[in-house]
């Protein structure tokens, strides 16, 4: 859990909730003066976008409504941890609760909403999002950790807050007892609110927010784990698939590559015929045997472990969202992100426990059971050494197994992070999520700095290996990535997952030259329906100058979309155009609604103007999916509804209107 000035577990807020239990069920009498003390909610004004929803809320949209509101950042594990109970809760009561995240950013990438939408995306969130990233809604609730809850009362009164993890039961007691209340004096309001989700605007890809990459140069083998489709593919360091591993559905069934299934899988280890995945949202280890093409759970319970564990057996005892994973002498290292901790699997006996870290969160070094980790999610071995990216304190530090300490490469603590290159001290990073050992020097995933970087540990030296630091997807010699989680390496060639542009980016070693590498041998996509322009709430209206036409004339109208550089219409997927024509304009029957398969653009279409004089309308509307040339990166949907007034007139006017719409990525 990350504080601002707060570093207890279970602070004194946690009892707000526990005593409004109390007061409320009748364990302690409430009073009316005690009802009376409610605190109005602030009002939830002051961000800078809104998320999921086709329109800001206010206070006033929400009344009727219980209301729980989650301060996060999407980088902390613990914010993680909260949102399947989030959802919980919104299935439990999809007409009664409304769940608002108020994203107060830690980091400054996370301040931009663009990247929070890429998050909401990643984490598949569903529920109004507020960018809050002036911190207004962060100081008018008294937020101080992430997660930080607060619950109002459809009256708008905040009920109480806590932080922190492990909130399911009494939130729902809470909830279930104020609609039941507010119900019964017929208060609650169960009209829905105007969503307009994220995930909508987003088409199919091949990969999706792949979070690690392992390359193997003497099988020619590469392991991708494709963290949102839930699922492990092995390909040919050239990117020909090989096979699959995993259905693609969220789930934690051991079997036969084509029916086993995983949750957001992230980092990999080979050791002979079996691959070792941290599967990070099961809470497992799962095991990969190659030959056989099996699955099977070798570690964790599929439930998260409770805050200190202590560690276990095999599939019998819990782990705490696994994000990374290194093999050495017949043991696993487990970069235990939700412990923030070390862990350490005896392959033989199947026994875990924390092996670096105290549990508590920050940057300590010293003797292993001693130090502090914050979020470890990437690890390497070099010798006698295992380097990690600790993310949350923007460090790169590494385990002596020799001597049994934990020391610091490079980076200070959490709150204290950068793009700096230079030597020891003077390097910031910024959320770095991996770490790679190659000749001697440590590789690094600079996640929020959008960058490849080098460390020599030697002389703590750290140098920009590739990327500007903006986030974008070019390949060539000035590459640009958006969010990269993983490393290998391979022939002289470094594989990195490009988390973000859903894709595995391949940097040349000698020439630092960057370029996409091409999967090929998945299914060929099947076609795809795409719903009417006006039934997408993110489709663009444009209201358009009037224009005078001829009557008793054919008129050429022409629809045409421009498409950002390195995007082309899904082949697989159908255009749609409708076209509306108001009294004394005619359109054949066959061109008011067509489907286009493989659209290309512009097209054109004939009207008919009549005889007599007089103001009208056209109305037309598209909708279609775009993806990268690659064809390898995402696809998004988007929908325009163009909106012409027109004027007749019998001696003059135009014979041809051109109603364009220059499409601007998500």
């Amino acid at each position: 859990m990350n504080t601002i000035g707060l570093f207890e577990r279970r602070p004194l807020s946690t009892r707000i909730f526990i005593l409004f239990i109390f007061l409320y069920f009748g364990i302690i009498p409430m009073t009316s003066a005690a009802q009376n003390k409610r605190q109005p909610a602030p009002e939830l004004a002051g961000g800078t976008a809104w998320f999921n929803v086709s329109r800001p809320l206010s206070l006033a949209d929400l009344k009727g409504k219980v209301v729980l509101l989650d301060f996060w950042t999407y980088c902390c594990i613990n914010c993680m941890h909260i949102i399947p109970d989030l959802k919980k809760l919104e299935a439990k009561y999809p007409k009664e609760l409304v769940i608002i995240g108020v994203h107060s950013a830690k980091f400054q990438n996370e301040k931009e909403s663009e990247n929070i939408r890429q998050a909401i995306l990643r984490y598949e969130i569903e529920h109004p999002v507020i960018n809050d990233s002036n911190f207004i809604l962060w100081h008018a609730y008294s937020a101080s950790a992430w997660p930080t809850l607060v619950l109002i009362d459809p009256e708008g009164n905040i009920i109480g807050s806590d932080t922190g993890e492990e909130h399911y039961e009494i939130l729902d007691k809470l909830i279930g007892k104020f609609i039941s209340d507010y119900r019964s004096n017929n208060l609650m309001n169960e009209q829905p609110i105007p969503l307009s989700l994220e995930k909508y605007k987003l088409g199919a890809s091949s990969l999706s927010f792949p979070g690690k990459v392992l390359a193997d140069e003497t099988s020619n083998r590469l392991f991708i784990a494709d963290s949102n489709h839930n699922r492990i593919v092995i390909a040919n360091l050239e990117g020909q698939v090989l096979d699959i591993a995993g259905n693609g559905k969220a789930g934690r069934a051991d079997g036969a590559f084509s029916d086993a299934s995983f949750n957001h899988p992230q980092g990999m280890t080979l050791h002979g015929d079996y691959l070792y995945v941290a599967d990070t949202e099961n809470h497992l280890i799962r095991r990969l045997d190659l030959k056989a093409k099996m699955v099977k759970a070798i570690a964790g319970t599929g439930k998260q472990a409770a805050f200190m564990d202590t560690g276990g057996m095999g599939i019998s005892s819990p782990i705490n969202s696994p994000w990374d994973i290194a093999y050495l002498n017949n043991k696993l290292y487990i970069a235990m992100a939700g412990a923030h901790q070390i862990w350490e699997m005896d392959l033989e006996t199947t026994v875990f426990q924390p092996f670096a870290g105290s549990g508590k969160e920050g940057r300590i070094d010293g003797a292993l059971d001693r130090c502090a980790l914050a979020q470890p999610s990437g690890i390497t071995v070099s010798g006698a050494k295992l380097y990690f990216a600790d993310s949350e304190v923007s460090s790169i530090r590494f385990v002596d197994l020799e001597k049994n300490v934990v020391k610091t490469v490079v980076g200070e603590d959490l709150f204290v992070f950068g793009d700096q290159d230079g030597k020891g001290s003077e390097v910031r990073l910024q959320h770095p999520l991996g770490v790679l050992n190659y000749n001697g020097l440590i590789y690094i995933a600079d996640t929020y700095n959008h960058k490849i970087k080098v460390i020599n540990p030697l002389d703590t030296t750290c140098r920009t290996f590739a990327g500007n630091g903006k986030p974008g997807y070019v390949d060539g010699k000035e590459p640009q990535f958006y969010e990269p989680g993983g490393l290998s390496i391979a022939n002289n060639k470094l594989y990195v997952a490009d988390t973000n542009n859903h894709a595995i980016r391949v940097i040349d070693m000698k020439t630092k030259e960057a370029n996409t590498l091409q999967i090929k041998g998945f299914a060929p996509e099947v076609s795809v329906s795409i719903p009417q322009p006006e039934s997408l709430p993110f489709a663009k209206s444009l209201e358009l100058p009037p224009k005078t036409l001829k009557a008793e004339t054919d008129i050429q109208l022409t629809l045409d979309v421009s498409l950002p550089g390195g995007y082309h219409f899904n082949p697989h997927a159908p255009l749609i155009y409708r076209i509306e024509a108001g009294k004394g304009i005619s359109v054949n029957q066959d061109k008011r609604e067509v489907v286009l398969e493989k659209p290309v653009l512009p097209i054109k279409i004939s009207l008919q103007t009549d005889a007599e004089q007089r103001n009208t309308e056209v109305k037309v509307s598209a909708s279609f999916y775009y993806c990268r040339e690659d064809n390898q990166g995402a696809c998004y949907i988007d929908a325009v509804i163009w909106r012409l007034p027109v004027r007749i007139e019998k001696t003059t006017g135009d014979t041809a209107v051109t109603l364009d719409y220059q499409v601007k990525l998500p």
